[in-house]
């Protein structure tokens, strides 16, 4: 898949060192599950599990590269939110980019052209998406998607605040990223 600016494409062994790069920063794992950092052999068991989820589901985690540079910027991923039970059934959109790659509007572009993807090829008729309460970086790129704030919860195994952000494909009446029929 293909937006102006990136292409997303499954994950391979030239994106292990970028995703633990990103999996071993402070800041960049702040908000992500019990906020810590991720040893580096975790790069490779989700590259494994996207290659995985994408033949079950047709659908999991692409790796988004910036076109101009090739440089991998990080992931953006349609996957089942297990971590938060009461949400279920869903699918989860969300993205994960290297800090440099911050403030660039790469996480809107890529999460709304897999929103789209979600809607018009894998049949999908709800998205969801979910947020530390005190991430308002995910929570802008949320609203610019048409995600609309539905609740707050907690997440069992950790007890760490959430809000849960979901948009129907009936609701998509916006125009905006997720709205666009993938090419």
């Amino acid at each position: 898949m293909t937006t102006d600016r990136l292409l997303l494409r499954l994950p391979d062994d030239d994106d292990l060192a970028p995703f633990a790069a990103m999996n071993a920063d402070p800041e960049v794992m702040r908000y992500i599950g019990d906020g810590s950092v991720q040893p580096p052999d975790s790069a490779a068991a989700g590259i494994a599990r996207a290659h995985r989820e994408w033949h079950e589901r047709g659908y999991g985690l692409l790796a988004v590269v910036v076109r101009e540079t090739g440089r991998t910027a990080g992931w953006v991923t349609l996957t089942v939110p297990a971590f938060l039970p009461e949400v279920l059934p869903a699918v989860e959109i969300g993205w994960r980019l290297g800090r440099q790659h911050w403030g660039n509007g790469y996480a809107t572009e890529a999460a709304g052209r897999l929103l789209g993807f979600g809607f018009a090829e894998c049949g999908l008729d709800r998205i969801v998406s979910i947020r530390h309460v005190d991430n308002q970086r995910s929570r802008r790129v949320m609203d610019k998607l048409g995600l609309r704030f539905a609740f707050e919860t907690v997440v069992p195994a950790h007890g760490r605040p959430v809000a849960v952000h979901e948009i129907t494909h009936a609701g998509r009446t916006d125009g905006g990223p997720g709205a666009r029929t993938p090419r």
